[in-house]
């Protein structure tokens, strides 16, 4: 079989192709490797509908409504290799061996958090330490310290203070942890001297844990063994794009590590190859995801339906 669309990835931008083309009456396959990036997550928040719900029912509802439309398939395996045919036509393949092959291809394959090399920051991280505060931070609010980790994108004074005045919003007091690093505390504290709300202290971190199973609290162990306890901590990470899609299909990133896309309709450096949802923008939230894979069926879909009007009059496409 020929599906109309290949759709690598089943979190809300994929989910939102397939629903998209399904209306249309095209055919898809949606690989869901049924890893996820909000995994550690308790909770989804800022989806209308879905507030404060597991993202398990969120995934479910989403296909359960698509399988109504019986023209998408749902592949509950990890794809491994994609590559353009000379035909023009896509192929990839699972981590079982099965090939599959459609006329367009969308990476919505995600993006995965590079956790800093602290003791305890894996076990912590979407539990006590927060990426993102609007869909977090609200249950931690009344806290009477927070922290942020002052480093990877947060090692910039203005980021660093950008992150912690929001995470002031749920606290009393702000504390930025520079790990060590004098020379980052040194610029942090040119900029906040004067707000007797936040404190920078340069210590090294031997260790985060968090302080109780059932509440956000982290518990930050220092090199000299003494201790000191935030309602939350903050955390900006760089990320990496899941798979190895980008340099199998020769695709063109951004300066950011994202994957370059046209505007508005996301096709990517290949023709026939779209990118929807995290691993196109630095703007990583579900309905921003949802809406980019919205985006990308539109733009599937004139394509489809003009080559299939070329074929069927015998022109070339």
């Amino acid at each position: 079989m020929i599906y109309d669309c290949l759709i690598i990835g089943g979190g809300p931008a994929g989910l939102a192709v397939a629903l998209n083309l399904a209306r249309l009456l095209h055919t898809a396959a949606v690989f869901d490797s049924q890893v996820y990036r909000n995994d550690g997550a308790a909770l989804i928040h800022n989806v209308l509908g879905f507030d404060h719900l597991d993202a398990r029912a969120f995934r479910s509802k989403a296909k359960s409504d698509i399988a109504k439309y019986n023209t998408i398939d749902f592949k509950d395996v990890c794809i491994t290799t994609a590559r353009k045919l000379k035909s023009g036509l896509f192929e990839v393949k699972d981590d079982r061996g099965q090939v599959y092959t459609g006329r367009k291809l969308v990476l919505c394959i995600g993006v995965r958090d590079v956790m800093f090399d602290i003791p305890g920051f894996d076990e912590c991280w979407a539990k006590g330490i927060y990426n993102c505060l609007f869909c977090h931070a609200f249950e931690s609010r009344g806290a009477a310290s927070v922290g942020v980790i002052a480093m990877g994108p947060c090692t910039d004074p203005a980021m660093a203070l950008h992150v912690g005045r929001m995470a002031l919003q749920f606290g009393k007091k702000l504390t930025l942890y520079t790990n060590g690093r004098d020379d980052i505390a040194q610029d942090i504290l040119a900029h906040v001297a004067s707000d007797k709300d936040i404190e920078v202290d340069l210590r090294q971190i031997s260790q985060l844990r968090m302080t109780s199973a059932d509440k956000s609290a982290v518990t930050v162990t220092f090199s000299d063994d003494t201790e000191r306890t935030e309602g939350f901590f903050v955390s900006s990470n760089t990320v990496e794009i899941n798979g190895c899609f980008v340099q199998q299909l020769g695709l063109e990133l951004c300066p950011s590590g994202e994957i370059r896309t046209r505007p508005p309709l996301l096709e990517t450096s290949v023709p026939g190859v779209f990118a929807a949802g995290d691993c196109a923008t630095t703007l990583r939230a579900i309905p921003q995801a949802a809406a980019h894979g919205a985006l990308v069926a539109v733009a599937i879909a004139h394509q489809l339906q003009a080559e299939k009007r070329a074929r069927s009059n015998g022109e070339e496409i």
